[in-house]
């Protein structure tokens, strides 16, 4: 009898088995229906965070809230795409939570050429796949999860649908299309069946064995037994649906007020300024640009030619353009690429990266690598090669107190010369980094802000094997900093403060 009963539950539809639930009270019709679709939500998940644990609680969530919802969705709706949608939503609001104000679009970590196959291409697709989706309408949203995620027949999404095999295909390549113009404008420039054959090979992969059977117990109990985590991203999550579903209703109003002619309706919403129009702005490492930048984080593989590789700040405000990836992730953490010490393989190329919010500036650059690579830091001190900076002379004609009052330092660096008006000795150490790649320690017992004058003989090369510049005469440098500046570098070995940069956990 159990075996005819599996049958019968494995035969009927999803809205059946959720109205047996909602009206009989049936855990066995809801173990089927997360049984079914438990895949689908997880892997959507682990998608959009990246992070196992997370996309768990996750999928939990958004089967409780199916459990309190399953009376009130109407027979029509398709619920491969509602729980697609729901996953999306509640792992946005989970991302939000960790880092408040800060826009969570990823972009593809690598551009893919045209005859690139589905492995190759899923990589760069998969950090992108989430918000694509959400950009799409809930027609064609629902035609990918059909298709895509739920592995079914196009006579199968026609008659979900209420329309006809042919009518389904064509409602596939439509939203297929769309995902690939999409796609393009961040990087992966591919072709749509490139992208099918992609997504239908590894978005879908098992989620944990056990996930089901906990899912099931906790949702069927509408969330009393889950933790607090869990009861807190439900309701937030809850608060976002019910936000989508007032938007849409809003607009539609608009629309038709509209087509009546009955009234002009205006509606004001406010929305985050995407990053895709800030770099369109972009077109070089220009303050102006960067002053008038709103709110934001992005990095993106460069779009620049290594002759125009530099950083500039202003405001709290952070552009760079051509930057390899450990200068993104010292300047993320606040120190010099010299003191990157990875346990983890970098990635590879250059980079573009703005970040234009004040006083948040490096956590938010920092969660977007996190999100984006996998990658995090953290500070320990490690024996390494440095130079120790002494003091040898106090007269030399480049290092002066400062004769300025307003504690404002600013700097000309160039090739071959530095200038600096109004600094610290720890800003010179920092120079010094930039130049020799080497960590500099101070040892020169100088406190108080300082004018330095500095120049030496020097060329900015390209170092192809390293794929970034380099300068070519570090010893130039250090006589230079000995005879005008009156201070010497002296190599020495010994423990210092490094950035360890390893994979997220």
């Amino acid at each position: 009898m159990q075996e005819v009963s599996d049958m019968r539950m494995q035969e009927a539809s999803d809205m059946e088995l959720l109205r047996q639930y909602a009206h009989r009270n049936s855990d066995e019709a809801f173990a089927a229906l997360v049984t079914r679709h438990v895949n689908m939500v997880y892997c959507a998940a682990l998608r959009k965070t990246g992070n196992a644990h997370a996309a768990e609680e996750i999928t939990q969530a958004v089967f409780i809230i199916l459990a309190r919802k399953a009376g009130r969705l109407s027979q029509k709706t398709i619920l491969s795409g509602w729980l697609y949608q729901a996953t999306r939503l509640t792992a946005a609001n989970l991302l939000r939570t960790e880092i408040r104000r800060v826009r969570r679009e990823q972009e593809a970590c690598m551009q893919s050429p045209t005859n690139e196959t589905e492995s190759e291409v899923w990589p760069q697709l998969a950090p992108l796949l989430e918000d694509a989706m959400g950009r799409l309408g809930e027609k064609d949203r629902n035609a990918i999860a059909l298709r895509f995620f739920e592995g079914k027949s196009f006579q199968e999404i026609g008659a979900a649908f209420g329309a006809s095999e042919n009518a389904a295909k064509k409602r596939v390549a439509h939203a297929l299309e769309k995902l690939r113009r999409d796609f393009s404008k961040h990087g992966v420039a591919s072709t749509a069946a490139i992208i099918a054959g992609a997504i239908s090979a590894h978005s879908v992969q098992a989620a944990p064995a056990a996930l089901a059977k906990s899912v099931t117990a906790v949702a069927i109990a509408k969330g009393a037994a889950a933790g607090g985590s869990t009861l807190t991203l439900v309701k937030g999550a809850l608060k976002i649906m019910a936000w989508t579903k007032m938007k849409s209703a809003i607009v539609i109003t608009a629309v038709a007020f509209a087509g009546a002619g009955t009234a002009t309706v205006t509606v004001k919403m406010v929305s985050h300024y995407r990053e895709q129009s800030v770099w369109n702005n972009i077109t070089r490492c220009d303050l102006t640009q960067l002053e008038r930048a709103p709110p934001t984080v992005s990095i993106r593989p460069t779009r620049f030619t290594r002759e125009l590789e530099r950083a500039s700040g202003t405001g709290g405000k952070i552009l760079a353009l051509y930057q390899p990836f450990d200068s993104l992730i010292a300047r993320a953490y606040d120190t010099s690429p010299c003191r990157v010490l990875d346990l983890t393989p970098l990635p590879q190329g250059n980079f573009d990266f703005i970040t234009s919010i004040p006083q948040r500036q490096k956590e938010a650059l920092q969660e977007m690598i996190k999100q984006k690579f996998g990658i995090t830091g953290r500070r320990e001190r490690r024996e390494s090669d440095v130079l120790l900076l002494t003091l040898r002379r106090n007269d030399a004609p480049g290092l002066k107190p400062t004769s300025s009052q307003a504690g404002n330092s600013t700097s000309n660096e160039g090739v071959g010369h530095l200038t600096r008006a109004d600094g610290p000795i720890d800003f010179l150490i920092y120079d010094l980094q930039y130049y020799l790649r080497v960590p500099v320690v101070d040892r020169t017992g100088l406190g108080g802000r300082f004018d330095i004058d500095l120049k030496w003989d020097d060329e900015k090369k390209w170092d192809s094997s390293t794929e970034r510049y380099c300068f070519s005469n570090p010893d130039g440098l250090k006589q230079a900093v000995l005879d005008q500046l009156g201070l010497e570098l002296v190599p020495s070995r010994e423990p210092i403060e490094m950035l360890v940069v390893e994979k997220a956990k």
